[in-house]
């Protein structure tokens, strides 16, 4: 999978592996594998590459149960085969080139390979959830590779003379294509796992099929962007088809009606764009399964995409913590932080907490944020704690909050150095944890109002955020003399630092 998309992503929320694997275990294509696996034996009879010989198929649908008239139970056996033979769940001996040891009469059954069940079936049952996982991510690794390959009319009308597939005339560059359907999954996975995203709602095909076609500033696209759209939508519709019995992805697939509907190649394209919600239900629908979550994130960690789930930090110690989840949205982070503290006893992790909230670096005004943020669900446990740090410069205002909000009475007033170190602190974690969002100029004329001659004070706060939150107060205070006694302020604190 390619590193290039997306080099950092948001954490994704997985269920448990046992989960995961037993999610696996009943993904229709991997369960065919494994039925085929306990079948294969002394009889069953292989070609070159491993491929069941055509004579064994009508067998192996019987095995699976599928309707033997059904001409698609053929293609559902093969399938099922194919992935038990490259995940290691069957064993194969192919048999010898003909003719290669001068036994050109002998019978197709002593010239047929041999298949018996693999050692790794017995990871099915006896191994644990981890060993599933890796032979289901083995099977990916075929579908996807399946699912790269074009379309069996697509190959047939591209050979040539001499009955060799014209590349040329097909347009087909295999790394291409299986470049082009990760680029999708990552797009899909970015849109199911960003914050406010599609999370477990499926996305539109039509979304996904711009996103790899659509210039980025584009408005309206060309009729010629619009039938890429469309071509990309059908590959996707048919890839997508494939991937679903795998359990990476729930599908919807599109609304065969549209096909005999469209006119013009660029038809599709442009109803996805201009239909409303109900209309693009039938352009097609994908979600992302928590398995396919699972494999597409496990590719990506595999190509060196930083690719986090929450958990990943759960044990390494509070510096790791609040270090990691600054980076992450604001319902990632607590949930992370709340596993984090549900192994640990509480007034130990609280002042592992404050300590690693420290630092006048670029990052600890949004560290001390986020231990607030873990502090706040805390009982009186993490008193103790909390008061140890109420003379400390840096934590001191946080303490206070923290033990003002819980009623308790003999909390010492803050001074005025320690009011307004506090204030340049929490903006500046703001800035950094949300940028310059709508609610930001509100907090900033709040913080204002309630102190007299605010910027005649601020600009001479030792704090290194000084001249940078004041020069975003400028830009934002919805005060216009507010916001010009911002700017003068923080020249003043600009050429102090200086």
């Amino acid at each position: 999978m390619s590193a290039e998309p997306h080099p950092t992503l948001p954490p994704v929320r997985l269920p448990a592996d046992a989960e995961l694997a037993r999610d696996a275990l009943v993904a229709p294509l991997f369960a065919r594998a494994v039925r085929l696996a306990r079948w294969a034996g002394p009889d069953t009879r292989v070609e070159v590459g491993g491929e069941l010989v055509a004579d064994q198929l009508p067998d192996a649908v019987a095995a699976l149960g599928l309707d033997t008239s059904d001409a698609d139970s053929a293609v559902y056996a093969s399938q099922a085969w194919r992935v038990a033979v490259d995940t290691g769940l069957v064993d194969v001996t192919e048999p010898e080139e003909d003719g290669a040891d001068g036994s050109e009469g002998e019978s197709a059954e002593a010239q047929s390979g041999t298949a018996v069940p693999g050692e790794d079936l017995a990871l099915v049952t006896g191994g644990a959830p981890g060993d599933v996982l890796d032979l289901w991510l083995a099977a990916l690794d075929t579908v996807l590779a399946d699912a790269a390959v074009p379309d069996l009319d697509d190959l047939v009308d591209a050979l040539d003379a001499g009955g060799e597939i014209d590349f040329d005339q097909l347009d087909w560059n295999p790394r291409r294509e299986a470049d082009f359907l990760d680029g999708v999954l990552a797009n899909l996975y970015l849109l199911t796992v960003a914050e406010g995203g599609a999370a477990d709602r499926p996305v539109p095909l039509p979304v996904l099929a711009a996103s790899m076609v659509v210039p980025d500033g584009m408005g309206d696209p060309t009729d010629a962007v619009l039938e890429q759209v469309s071509d990309a939508m059908m590959r996707l519709d048919d890839q997508f088809r494939q991937l679903e019995p795998i359990g990476l992805v729930e599908y919807q697939p599109v609304d065969e009606a549209l096909m005999a509907e469209s006119e013009e190649p660029g038809d599709v394209g442009a109803g996805a764009y201009g239909g409303d919600e109900e209309d693009v239900s039938r352009y097609g629908m994908v979600r992302l399964t928590p398995l396919g979550r699972y494999g597409v994130r496990a590719r990506m960690l595999e190509a060196g995409v930083e690719a986090p789930a929450v958990g990943d930090l759960t044990d390494k110690g509070a510096d790791a913590l609040l270090d990691g989840v600054s980076r992450y949205p604001e319902g990632a982070a607590q949930a992370e932080i709340e596993q984090w503290l549900a192994g640990r006893e509480l007034p130990t992790a609280v002042a592992e907490l404050l300590a690693a909230a420290r630092g006048d670096d670029e990052g600890a005004p949004l560290r001390r944020l986020r231990c607030q943020q873990a502090l706040a669900p805390a009982g009186p446990e993490a008193e103790p704690a909390v008061r140890a740090v109420l003379d400390d410069p840096e934590l001191g205002g946080l303490a206070r909050v923290w033990l003002a909000e819980r009623g308790v009475a003999d909390v010492p007033a803050p001074d005025g150095a320690m009011v307004f170190w506090l204030t340049v602190d929490t903006i500046a974690a703001q800035l950094a944890a949300d940028g310059e969002t709508e609610e930001l100029p509100l907090l900033m004329e709040s913080l204002t109002a309630h102190h007299a001659g605010f910027f005649d004070r601020v600009w001479r706060v030792e704090h290194p955020a000084t001249a940078y939150v004041l020069e975003a107060m400028g830009r934002l205070h919805p005060d216009k003399k507010a916001a010009k006694e911002a700017r003068k302020a923080a020249f003043k604190a600009r050429s102090r630092q200086n």
